[in-house]
């Protein structure tokens, strides 16, 4: 058996009453260990939850909205006036047969004015052809439905954002006029608002407003197989550099491939420096937690020297005492680390389920806090948080080999 596994659990069935009249009990100390612990697992699990949830969610909008990876000619990256690109290509639509790659579609895009009768607004006409992915609009729908297009007919429903529908005063069902400049000639196209979509995304929603790609395609003077690029979707985002290389080896050197990463790089770095934040919470928390462990544990030898020395007397070695004392604190980790899953678990699910802390879109992109709860994040915070108690408590635990066993056992 062993001897200070044994002893550590008899002392913790004691619930930590003191031997000594001149002595407190332990109980208050242990308390305070234990709320250090939980509190602090607590936080640390809701932060973690928050900011991969608020990094999600924003890379998740900023994604659908656009592509993982954009191909299309270098000169084209970012231009509101791209140049054509045949749509005749090897690798379309033969890039979704690779592993990690969802989808690919095409798309075009053109610079427009829309005016009605009393307001005048500048746009962006994204066009989409038969191939384009809707579901993410389909979520983001506040009013009227997505419109269908088709290869054999072009279709004249156009959607747009909320805030272009409030600042226009369109609604699903009126008719909006765009105006193109093309070739130094002013030309117009009456679309039908089929529907208004809203993401949060004020970059995008200020500007951008979808419609049939034939329109764009017509404008420009194009021919049926001509189109500004190609947008390309990947399965798990933590592979986008990896599958961008493949993608960019895979369609030959008139065409080039940028990822969301490369195109709105303030975006992404400003969510890069959440992670920060919780570096520096985590941090924190597990100092907080180790100190008030090695208090706890302090507290308890102290309050135990009498039998320390007892032990002593009777051949016990520095080290199976000084394990006692650690099975003890461990313990009371384990207690803290239970109660801390416990209180931040459920947070995190009521905030997940109510949504009770809200946001200001227009600066976060987001109208409540975000919840990523994730299996693999939580248990690397337990394990983490009792590693780094047990390395705390190596320390203190040294005093036991400084007690003498003769004025150990007339301490009183």
């Amino acid at each position: 058996m062993n001897t200070s596994f044994f002893i550590a659990k008899r002392l913790i069935r004691t619930g930590g009453r003191a031997e000594s009249s001149n002595i407190s009990g332990t109980r208050p100390i242990v308390r305070i260990a234990i709320a250090g612990i939980a509190l602090g697992l607590a936080v640390m699990i809701v932060s973690m939850a928050i900011v991969t949830g608020f990094q999600k969610e924003i890379t998740d909008k900023v994604v659908n909205f656009g592509a993982d990876i954009i191909i299309t000619e270098y000169s084209n990256l970012n231009a509101i006036e791209p140049q054509p690109v045949s749509k005749q290509q090897d690798f379309y639509p033969g890039l979704t047969e690779i592993d990690g790659i969802r989808h690919m579609q095409v798309f075009a895009t053109k610079a427009g004015i829309v005016k009605t009768d009393e307001e005048i607004e500048g746009v962006v006409v994204k066009g989409v052809g038969s191939d384009f992915d809707w579901s993410f609009f389909k979520q983001h729908l506040v009013a009227g439905d997505v419109f269908e297009t088709t290869d054999e007919s072009r279709s004249k429903n156009i959607l747009i954002s909320e805030v272009i529908s409030k600042k226009l005063k369109l609604n699903v069902g009126d008719r909006m006029q765009v105006f193109f400049i093309q070739d130094e000639r002013q030309r117009a196209r009456i679309f039908d608002v089929s529907g208004i979509y809203k993401t949060g995304l004020s970059e995008y929603d200020e500007r951008y407003v979808i419609t049939d790609i034939t329109h764009i395609q017509r404008l420009n003077g194009w021919d049926e197989d001509q189109v500004a690029g190609f947008e390309v979707f990947v399965d798990d985002f933590s592979r986008l550099d990896e599958l961008d290389d493949v993608v960019y080896h895979s369609i030959g050197t008139d065409l080039f491939s940028a990822t969301v990463k490369e195109l709105q790089p303030q975006i992404f770095d400003w969510l890069e420096l959440q992670d920060t934040n919780v570096r520096v919470i985590i941090i924190l928390m597990l100092v907080v937690a180790g100190f008030n462990m090695i208090s706890a544990l302090l507290i308890m030898i102290i309050e135990r020297v009498y039998m320390i020395g007892t032990l002593k007397s009777l051949g016990m070695n520095d080290g199976k005492i000084r394990n006692i004392f650690i099975y003890q604190a461990l313990y009371l980790t384990g207690v803290g680390l239970f109660w801390g899953n416990l209180v931040g678990i459920v947070l995190c699910l009521i905030q997940d389920q109510f949504g009770i802390i809200t946001l200001d879109e227009a600066s976060y992109y987001v109208k409540v806090v975000p919840i990523n709860l994730q299996l693999m994040h939580i248990l690397l915070l337990n394990l983490g948080t009792l590693f780094f108690c047990f390395l705390m408590l190596l320390l203190p635990s040294m005093v036991v080999s400084r007690i003498q066993p003769l004025k150990a056992i007339r301490f009183t």
